[in-house]
């Protein structure tokens, strides 16, 4: 073979890789969750779900681990908080909804996420806890529980599963603008270290103080109108008192939130409450004056 040939045979492959390597997109790191999800962009389920079928979240007392409460905590290079308590705390803000993309994959504390089932991931409140979430676009009311952790992206506060969203009526539009109300259930819980600055004392168990008024929260509503076409329809049901108590959360913001009680047996509660959920008037809640 002409040795000419034989020098332009040896280098063509070798030039040939050098341009390839110069054109090659630069490689970045890798999401720590790339693999994890089967679909790449999380979407609404194909079935059709009924929203009857669809259980009401009830607060319950308690029993909080450090699952999903490690504090601080980084996410995508930005470091968060966890509240060492859950009372007190009210906001509002932008609400979006996650669904199949992460449907049967584990939350922030281990349970498995079910986009069928009323569940919210919230950057800041201990795990679990329960709010009451009301659209403000049409006063729907619910209660969620907190599991996960997030949304990371944009200005939301909050991300409600796909069932949430649906009950809230904001499923097909993707977000919506919520009123956030954390909810303490009546009764002992416990908290585990949930926060870097959580004293020995938080172990303890905390109560209720039984001195207090007990009363049940039917809903908190932006418009008075609708405060009192709920509170009309409550009276229809109890003989107990059914009241609305007004409160200013900011300058430009109120809410009228429709109470029952005082109820100080613990039997009516649970009878009242069940009466509420049974008449669709949403999903009752104990709260102490």
């Amino acid at each position: 073979m002409n040795s000419n040939v034989l020098r332009i045979s040896i280098v063509l492959p070798v030039l040939l890789a050098v341009v390839s390597c110069s054109s090659a997109p630069e490689q970045t790191p890798e999401s720590p969750n790339k693999g994890r999800y089967s679909i790449s962009q999380d979407r609404a389920p194909t079935q059709i779900v009924d929203l009857s079928i669809i259980p009401e979240v009830i607060p319950q007392p308690i029993n909080r681990t450090m699952a999903g409460n490690r504090s601080p905590y980084t996410v995508l290079g930005k470091s968060y908080q966890v509240l060492p308590t859950e009372e007190g705390y009210n906001e509002s803000g932008v609400a979006s909804w996650y669904g199949e993309k992460f449907h049967g994959h584990k939350t922030s504390n281990g349970e498995v996420f079910d986009m069928y089932q009323v569940s919210a991931a919230h950057k800041s409140l201990p795990i679990p806890s329960f709010l009451r979430v009301t659209n403000l676009d049409n006063n729907r009311s619910i209660v969620v529980r907190v599991n996960d952790r997030g949304p990371f992206h944009g200005d939301r506060v909050i991300d409600l599963s796909y069932a949430a969203a649906l009950k809230l009526g904001y499923a097909d539009r993707g977000t919506a603008r919520v009123q956030l109300e954390s909810i303490v259930a009546s009764g002992a819980f416990r908290d585990r270290g949930v926060s870097a600055t959580t004293s020995a004392a938080g172990n303890e168990n905390l109560r209720v103080s039984s001195s207090s008024s007990k009363y049940l929260q039917v809903g908190a509503f932006s418009e008075l109108s609708t405060a009192q076409e709920v509170s009309t329809k409550v009276e229809e049901i109890t003989s107990l008192p059914v009241f609305i108590r007004t409160v200013n959360i900011s300058k430009s913001r109120t809410l009228h939130r429709v109470r029952v009680g005082p109820i100080s047996d613990s039997g009516q509660i649970q009878r009242v409450s069940e009466s509420v959920v049974a008449a669709n008037l949403g999903s009752p809640y104990t709260v102490t004056e």
